[in-house]
């Protein structure tokens, strides 16, 4: 059985724009809207092994992507490290905690 790797909608937003536009479409039909590869291969007249063949080509190009970039595993760390500064600041006794509470809202809402 074909399984879903659910990081690989993240790994679409971010770097989909790489991919050529067939890529994309599929990935975004598999993916994002959820259809089957034979759901795929109906609307789009490809043959569901092309479909597979596709999609996993697509996956392994993204996957190269983030291997090089590692622009997801960045954010994740980023947005790990923000929840920890939030978590401690709100730990804090005084007035600065507050300071420190904006800065890192402004941060998240950044990032």
């Amino acid at each position: 059985m074909f399984v879903k790797n659910m990081k690989l909608p993240i790994l679409l937003d971010v770097y989909g724009a790489l991919l050529t536009e067939r890529q994309y479409e599929l990935l975004d039909l598999y993916y994002n809207e959820d259809l089957s590869l034979s759901e795929i291969a109906e609307n789009t007249g490809l043959s569901r092994q092309g479909v597979r063949d596709a999609v996993k080509k697509a996956e392994n190009e993204l996957s190269g992507f983030e291997d090089k970039l590692g622009f997801v595993e960045k954010k994740e760390e980023t947005d790990r490290l923000l929840a920890e500064a939030e978590r401690i600041a709100k730990e804090l006794p005084d007035e600065r905690s507050v300071e420190l509470l904006k800065i890192i809202s402004e941060l998240s809402a950044a990032n």
